[in-house]
């Protein structure tokens, strides 16, 4: 799991947030699978009205943007993000995601190695709303900041608590990533992190800066799929 933090900020994610909330929202399983349909209360923007397109293609944008994001995810193709809005009472109880997503109407289709969650709502105006997901480092909880994004393996078990004051809006998508293996991109970022760590202390034409950025592009050739 990795947050990443500021996917979103000041203007854009004030635009963002207002295309979706003059937008019509429908049930929330429109995209669901069975097992999902039996554990899931509450709304999701249509996909193909205009404000969830337009919402969508901002939220790309800013993801080509994020160095954090590509060194983690080391993104082959990303689902269209979609937008679910949980008001009181509602939740989604533990399920793992469809490991393909089609997107309706097309022949766009992705393996889902990776789930994200990006919040679009104040962390303070909404009790309840945590996504706790399972993994094999235990359970873990998570409430982010408007903007903030969280990343996590799409073969997890997790759900989100029921609201019990206000609503919570996020964007969810999935990506599947040039690396299947979550080990091996876990390596990958483990080093390209250690990379900038040490290039930032010695420059990036430091003789040994050079050596582990050849390791780290041979390791990526020999797992990646392009």
């Amino acid at each position: 799991m990795l947050p990443i933090p500021r996917v979103l900020q000041g203007g854009t994610l004030g635009h963002v947030r207002e295309l979706v909330a003059g937008a019509r929202w429908i049930d929330g399983n429109r995209t669901s699978g069975h097992q999902s349909a039996l554990a899931k209360k509450n709304r999701q923007l249509d996909e193909d009205s205009p404000a969830a397109l337009e919402a969508g293609n901002i939220i790309l944008d800013a993801l080509g943007a994020s160095p954090l994001f590509i060194a983690a995810a080391l993104p082959l193709k990303v689902f269209p993000p979609l937008f679910n809005l949980y008001g009181e009472g509602d939740r989604f109880d533990t399920h793992v995601d469809a490991a393909i997503r089609v997107k309706r109407g097309s022949d766009f289709r992705i393996r889902s190695d990776l789930s994200a969650t990006l919040f679009l709502t104040d962390p303070e105006s909404y009790d309840g709303g945590e996504l706790v997901v399972e993994d094999t480092l235990g359970t873990h909880s998570v409430k982010l900041a408007a903007g903030d994004l969280i990343l996590y393996p799409a073969s997890s078990l997790h759900h989100v608590t029921p609201i019990t004051r206000g609503e919570r809006l996020c964007a969810f998508f999935w990506i599947q990533s040039m690396v299947r293996d979550d080990g091996a991109r876990r390596t990958l970022f483990d080093l390209d992190s250690a990379i900038q760590t040490i290039a930032a202390d010695r420059g990036q034409d430091d003789a040994a800066i050079i050596t582990l950025t050849g390791v780290y592009h041979n390791l990526l050739r020999r797992w990646a799929e392009a």
